[in-house]
């Protein structure tokens, strides 16, 4: 092994790696937020720089925005372009059905509207981010400031009716103070330990006055490419079959990632 990455690491790389074979020339493609999403980014811009890959991208986060820039890639918004060929994210859990947790990063407003503008959505992720059933995970929930502390209240007792283990929210935050979304928000976290129903839970939250959106993704992936730490990597669609298996090579000048932090 020629990267000196943990083996999360080295998985995240591999997924990374593989997802690129879903762009081609002159796609439009959407970019995720987070650690895993990061690495894509850097796989395309040495596509961009190397190959002559010609791409227009729409980034789910100032944070990916800046990253992309800077690997020569061309960023726009989503109202420029209005429709995407393809967006790949990561995602903080998935289930069997390909539902997902998303949201650890604070994106999951941008991710969720430029997923959905997409006609095909990939997950890339390792093995330890599959779950039987969605919840371990705590579900971010974005909320406007004014009044978060009753839509926090209301969102507790609303939990109350529903098929979840936990009911506790907590407010996220950022060096002392709350973490601001790129829209200006507040995120409360949900510790829910688990989510008997996902598409209810989802469509409940929603509909609470003051929560902008929720980070379940439901019946929006197609499918999730899922790196391992010794370079195999499976896809597999929404009908959970595993369509293929390779084994992604590295090379000694494969050193992109290091400046990426979890």
């Amino acid at each position: 092994m020629s990267l000196d990455l943990s083996p999360v690491d080295q998985a995240k790389f591999f997924a990374a790696r593989r997802a690129t074979d879903y762009v081609e020339n002159g796609m439009r493609v959407g970019l995720g937020t987070g650690s895993t999403a990061a690495w894509f980014v850097k796989c395309l811009g040495e596509m961009v720089r190397d190959h002559g890959l010609n791409i227009i991208c729409v980034a789910t986060s100032a944070q990916t925005a800046e990253l992309a820039k800077s690997e020569g890639i061309t960023v726009t918004t989503l109202d420029d372009v209005r429709w995407l060929d393809v967006t790949i994210d990561g995602a903080d859990e998935y289930d069997r059905q390909l539902n997902l947790i998303k949201g650890g990063g604070g994106a999951l407003l941008r991710e969720k509207i430029v997923a959905t503008a997409s006609e095909q959505v990939i997950i890339i992720a390792d093995a330890t981010k599959q779950v039987d059933t969605l919840g371990a995970f705590p579900l971010p929930v974005e909320v406007i400031p004014f009044g978060w502390q009753s839509t926090k209240t209301l969102i507790e007792e609303m939990l109350i009716g529903l098929d979840v283990m936990g009911r506790r929210a907590s407010l996220r935050m950022k060096n002392n103070q709350p973490f601001r979304t790129d829209e200006g928000n507040y995120i409360l976290d949900l510790d829910l330990r688990r989510i008997g129903n996902a598409q209810q839970l989802s469509l409940v939250l929603n509909q609470a006055p003051g929560v902008v959106e929720n980070g379940l993704f439901i019946d929006i992936c197609d499918a999730v490419v899922i790196g391992y730490s010794d370079g195999k990597v499976e896809v597999r669609d929404i009908n959970e079959s595993i369509m293929e298996q390779t084994q992604v090579e590295i090379f000694e000048e494969d050193n992109l990632f290091l400046d990426i932090d979890d």
